[in-house]
């Protein structure tokens, strides 16, 4: 036993210092020069607490310790709002609830021509009846392999529009989103709110993206509930902006957070979480989506990238998107 936890501490302080490392040379100096110094300090440090220090569980404890130095610092790398943003991101959405009036600010409508960075910049003020609200639809989009994907919610409402949100990077000119820098302070969070002929457009349109798109049976106070959390949130980011992060701060993890009122469930974890592209897989289970037929006749019936492309720009874009969609589940 003592020999395995000796490993299993051992374990523990190499990965946590390969993180530092990590860390400091993502999220550290931007001089590539001075970072580098920094990391080979750290080193340093380390080669000299395994050669001095014994007993080797008190020299594996001290590396712990330096790691959480390292923690400490990056902790506190503020997030800001202040930078040369990417056109599509540049605006904060935000928005205001009197009684039943929602009225939202900045909400993304633009008018893609031949790529997603060829396009005519719309944005927005929208004013919607929460009384009118009818359900909430969830979009699952892959741009690959369908182990993970791209979550985005979107509210219906009767003789309106629906109202798309996606949770996203905030990128920076000149900036490319990296799944590896996802895990490190490298991207703001931010929340597309948009039109379905862009957020969902723009995916199967110009990024040659597959969609899927289900039908929750969440109720409408449900999912009225789950929206004013979400204003809630993009509020509080044209406050005070915080950052993405890949593993705990993404799409999927956001309306994870709200499970209560999106799934109706009250379990603390699921893998498929990280593996969302089998969070309709989750869903399936617990009969939120339409469970009248084998999950993988649903998921074909559910793809609606060509009725995508087909649509294009037409102004009743999310109607002909959902004209063979399965129906929505009862209660």
């Amino acid at each position: 036993m003592r020999v395995f936890l000796r490993v299993l501490l051992g374990f523990a302080a190499f990965l946590l210092s390969l993180w530092a490392l990590a860390a400091i040379w993502v999220d550290g100096p931007a001089s590539r020069a001075l970072a580098g110094s920094l990391c080979g300090a750290y080193l340093a440090g380390l080669a000299l607490i395994m050669w001095k220090i014994k007993p080797f569980r008190r020299a594996a404890l001290l590396g712990i310790a330096a790691w959480g130095l390292v923690a400490i610092w990056w902790l506190t790398i503020p997030a800001s709002n202040d930078r040369a943003w990417l056109t599509d991101v540049s605006q904060l959405p935000t928005a205001t609830i009197e009684g039943d009036t929602l009225v939202i600010k900045n909400l993304r409508n633009f008018e893609y021509r031949s790529s997603d960075a060829d396009f005519v910049p719309h944005w927005e003020t929208r004013r919607y009846d929460l009384s009118k609200l009818e359900g909430l639809d969830l979009a699952i989009s892959f741009w690959g392999p369908t182990q993970y994907g791209h979550t985005i919610l979107s509210w219906q409402f009767k003789d309106q529009a629906p109202l798309a949100i996606s949770i996203e990077t905030r990128k920076e000119k000149g900036e490319e989103y990296s799944a590896v820098l996802g895990f490190f302070r490298q991207f703001e969070l931010y929340y597309v709110v948009a039109d379905e002929r862009d957020v969902l457009g723009v995916r199967t349109n110009y990024r040659k993206e597959q969609i899927r798109l289900y039908r929750l049976n969440t109720s409408p106070e449900s999912a009225r509930k789950l929206l004013e959390g979400y204003v809630e949130s993009f509020n509080a980011l044209a406050r005070k902006p915080d950052w993405y992060n890949a593993l705990t701060t993404n799409c999927t993890t956001a309306i994870f957070k709200n499970v209560k009122h999106v799934f109706g469930i009250s379990r603390l974890f699921d893998w498929r979480i990280i593996a969302n592209g089998h969070l309709d897989e989750m869903a399936y289970e617990e009969r939120v989506v339409n469970t009248t037929m084998p999950l993988a006749e649903l998921r074909t019936r559910s793809d609606i990238t060509q009725r995508a492309k087909q649509a294009g720009s037409a102004a009743d874009f999310s109607t002909r998107i959902r004209a063979e969609l399965p129906p929505r589940p009862a209660d």
